[in-house]
């Protein structure tokens, strides 16, 4: 039996639960299998820099720094490989921050 393996990968938390939540809908509508959706570590991008161009900081011996960090979001789901149901996933409006991927997959069985 096959399955889609879909990924979401952003910045914003919210706008992938919502994705995950309309994928959700589409499996329970055309009754697929569906699992997910499951997190994966956050990768964190940090990045610090200096306040002053001059590279003295506040003038008085100690410099002062910005801290700034992104986050990156992952979320995998299964769903089952039925075509009505992967076109409709297909389908969803997608922003512009939020990178999918869907890749069919055999699924195993443990005997």
């Amino acid at each position: 039996m096959e399955f889609a393996r879909v990924k979401l990968v952003g910045r914003n938390y919210e706008e992938l639960l919502e994705i995950c939540r309309q994928i959700e809908e589409i499996a329970k509508k055309y009754g697929v299998s569906f699992r997910g959706p499951i997190p994966l570590p956050t990768k964190k991008l940090k990045v610090r820099t200096l306040k002053t161009p001059c590279g003295d900081g506040t003038g008085h011996g100690n410099a002062t720094w910005d801290r700034w960090e992104m986050r990156i979001h992952r979320r995998v789901m299964d769903i089952g490989a039925n075509e009505r149901a992967l076109r409709q996933v297909v389908r969803i409006q997608i922003p512009e921050g939020v990178k999918i991927d869907i890749e069919l997959k055999e699924k195993y069985e443990n005997k």
